[in-house]
This record gives structure tokens, sequence and C-alpha cells, in this order.
């Protein structure tokens, strides 16, 4: 009998971002399939001749691995073959608590960009930017290397450093920054008050304990300040994690049983629905995690936080609480992950991670490839974002799934007309600046989320307060 641990849903938090996953443990049920014999007989040939004349000598497991891979990484961007490490890696992660440099990455144009440094890591300490180019690890380059081969090579012993070789595009220079290796201790939570009583809650990453802790500080937010008049969730940089922890961070400020987020897919296991309710976030506690929050926090004004980095796990909440009107979405359009994945073990050595469902917000509708769009959108800086046009979402990704909601064809076209004004527009400012200006601007370091200078934070407690708000002017949005 098929034994499943339903709905653990997961992202490789620090190396591979962007992953709403489901793992279920057990063998693949085995169904009858009709091969392709023409196919399958040219794959023969192709092995046979690889075998006989290939320059050197290659192991038939070798081959064999690598043509799984390329079958299944043509799919979609999400889709990928895992040996055991790469499996045993993805589950040490959603704890917390792993080994690295400290930074979620995906794949672009053949380099491992990064998605995210997370906070207090070395990778953050060292500088790094969301949007990087990683081109360089030490002396072997990223082009022509798999991503799990650099997430591999980026991982190690804690002490030990590594040389990464930076593009960043918004500065256009290239540059090296040696990293040393360090334990990652991710607190997913972060919350303060802010001086006009209210709450400002951070969530970084959605991990196992992310909804026990998120109950955790609310708690004490509602003891520390009874005149709380409003509360900021803080989803920018977050490029996803656990489905259970994206339900039960959404439940914490929405009615009991509550539609958070539906799957379907070509599977009878894909199709499901998640609510407001213990049983659809709770992971490794008895009882309801959530049972302690204070009822203020279902009512009181809020506003979400988002960004082009706002990913998976985020934009279902996101989408969750704009469905419900519950929250005022402001910032950026996100990414537009609407995909997840089901890890499936095929042997003792090796699973598949592979798309199996789309998500749906609880109207229905599908943020595939658009993302969650703000119902205000406002800039990361007070005068403007212009890299915004050089970031890349999942829209732009050659091989990403296909909304089926709209016309995806026309909103390509659309959004890169769009993307070619603001890059007309951002050039003709540039053009009237001083050098000096734009050496002031090139050595301008990343605005600290939370800080007093987070221009973005700033108009989110604006509109809370009741005070105009300085919306984004750029084309993209």
């Amino acid at each position: 009998m098929r034994r499943f641990l339903k709905n653990f849903a997961l992202i490789s938090v620090g190396l591979i971002a962007g992953v709403t996953a489901t793992i279920q443990l057990s063998a693949t049920a085995q169904q009858s399939t009709t091969l392709p014999l023409d196919e399958l007989r040219t794959l023969s040939n192709v092995f046979a001749q690889i075998k006989r004349e290939y320059v050197e000598p290659i192991e038939d497991k070798q081959l064999l691995t690598d043509a799984v891979k390329g079958m299944v990484s043509s799919l979609d961007p999400h889709s990928t073959f895992l040996d055991k490490k790469d499996f045993s890696e993805m589950q040490e992660q959603t704890s917390g608590k792993f080994a690295g440099l400290g930074i979620e990455i995906t794949s672009e144009d053949g380099l491992v960009k990064v998605l995210n440094p997370i906070e207090d890591s070395p990778a953050a300490r060292a500088g790094l930017q969301a949007g990087d180019l990683i081109t360089r690890l030490d002396d072997k380059p990223v082009r022509g290397m798999s991503l799990d081969k650099a997430v591999r090579t980026m991982r190690g012993t804690p002490g030990t450093k590594i040389t990464l070789t930076i593009y960043r595009k918004s500065e256009e220079r290239t540059f090296p920054v040696t990293i040393t290796r360090a334990e990652i201790k991710v607190q997913s939570v972060k919350t303060k008050i802010l001086d006009n009583d209210i709450a400002w809650v951070r969530v970084t990453s959605f991990q196992e304990r992310t909804v026990p802790d998120l109950a955790k500080k609310l708690s004490e937010i509602a003891a520390q300040d009874p005149k709380l008049k409003g509360v900021i969730l803080d989803l920018r940089n977050n490029g996803g994690g656990l489905l259970q922890g994206a339900v039960g961070v959404a439940a914490a400020f929405l009615p009991a049983d509550a539609v958070i987020v539906s799957t379907k897919g070509q599977s009878p296991d894909s199709k499901q629905v998640f609510n407001a309710t213990p049983e659809m976030y709770r992971l490794s506690e008895p009882g309801d995690p959530l049972a302690g929050v204070p009822a203020l926090f279902k009512k009181i004004p809020m506003v979400v936080l988002v960004n082009a980095y706002s990913a998976s796990a985020s934009e279902i909440v996101a989408g969750a609480l704009q469905d419900y009107k519950r929250a005022t979405i402001m910032g950026k359009t996100t990414f537009g992950k609407g995909s997840v994945q089901t890890v499936r073990p095929l042997t003792n050595d090796s699973a598949l991670k592979i798309t199996t469902a789309y998500y749906y917000t609880p109207s229905g509708k599908s943020i595939q490839a658009y993302g969650v769009k703000p119902d205000i959108p406002v800039d990361q800086n007070k005068d403007g974002d212009p890299d915004d046009v050089l970031i890349t979402r999942e829209i732009d990704s050659e091989k990403h799934l296909r909304n089926k909601q709209s016309a995806e064809d026309k909103l390509i076209k659309d959004r890169e007309q769009r993307r070619i004004e603001e890059m007309q527009r951002i050039e003709e400012r540039n053009a009237k600046k001083t050098p000096e200006e734009k050496e002031k601007e090139k050595s301008k370091k990343p605005t600290e989320l939370g800080s007093a200078d987070d221009f973005m934070l700033s108009q989110a407690v604006a509109f809370i307060d009741g005070q105009p708000v300085k919306r984004s002017s750029s084309k993209l949005e």
C-alpha cells in the first residue's frame, strides 16, 4: 500500500529559491505507459555511439543519469532530478539550519542569479545583493555548470572560503568576493513595534518553525502595545518555502476555515484545497500553533509589502490576503511562480522533483507568470528604482509554464514594450546626471529593510495613518 506524508512543501532555503514542493514519501505508482519505440531506438543508438566513439570512456550510469536530468530539466525551470545528496540537503534546509553562504539562487542565462542574500548570513555581510549574477566559483566558470553542481560547490565545511566572481548589472561591473562558509541559522520571523503603534512583521522564508514563531511574536507584540493600530507584513525578498507555512501565516490574519489556496494538476493527488485550519498548517507540534494569537490581528488595518523577489509561498499569502480584502498589497509585482513541485523518491539514491500542479488564490485566480499585482505600487527608494527594469521574473524564463487563464502572448509583448519605454526613460534621466551624481549612485548601499531609511516601509506606515502615499511612476507597474 502506498504511504504518503501529505503536503510537506518546501524550498531549499539559502541555495535554490522559489520552490513550493510537496514531498510524498512513496514509490511512484506503477502505470502502464506505451513508450515510443522509434524514440527509444534513437536513444539506444546515441548511447551506443557515445560508448564507442566519444573521445573518453564514460560510465553507463553517468550517461543514463545525465539523460534523465536532461529530460526532466527540459520541462520547466522548477523540475529536476535529485540524487541522494540533493534530496538530503533539501530536507536539511527546511529546518532553518544548514552550512553554506546564505543565499537563495536561481539560474539565468546559464549563470547563477542571487535572488536573496539571507539576512545576517555570510553572503549578506559580504555585500551580495538580489539580482547579482555569479559568473565564477573560485577558478571554475559557472556557465555550463548545472545549478545543482553550483549549489554543491558553494556548500561546504564551516570556516572554509570560496571566491565568487560577481557581475552586478546596475553598476555594469564585475568583481570578486571571498566569503567564509558558516552554519546558517535562519530566524524566519522578525518583529518590532514602530513609533506610531504599528507592528512590523517580517517573514524571511517559510520553514517548519515559522507558524509557531509567528504566533509567539504576535502575542508578544499585543502584550507590549495594547494600543496597536495596524500591522505591516513584510514579504519582500522572501523566495518561498513550506506550503504549510504559507497557509499558517495567512490563517493568522484571516477567519477560521477560510480557503487560503487550492492546487490542481493532472493526478488526483494534486487536486487539493487548503483552509485556515490547524490540520492544514500544523507540522511538527500537536495542537493549534495559532491558538494563542490575539483576535485583534484579524481586524486591525494591514499592509503587505512585496517586491519582484517575493515568490511562491509568499505569493500564496499575498494573494489570499488580497482576495479577502484583508490587507492592502503594496510594493512591486511579485515574481510569478504559481506552481507546485512534488518530490517523489525513485530509488534509494534518487528522487524526482516534478511540477505537479498550478496553485490558485481563493478567488480561483492563477498568478503563474503574472505575479500578484500590488493594490498600490510603491518604489523601494524615494527617487525610484531604475534597476527594476533589469529584474527577470518567472514570465521572462524561456521554459516557464504558461498561465492558462489569460492571453499570455499579449502580456509578454506588452511587458517587453513597457520595459523598453522604461529603459528609455532611465537613459534620458541618466544622461542629465553629472559624473559625481553617477558615482554617488554606484556607491549607494542597498536599503536595510525595516530601517529608518526604508522608504517603502515608511509609505506603508503613512497609508495606515491615513496620510498620502507616493505611488511608483515606473511603467513596469
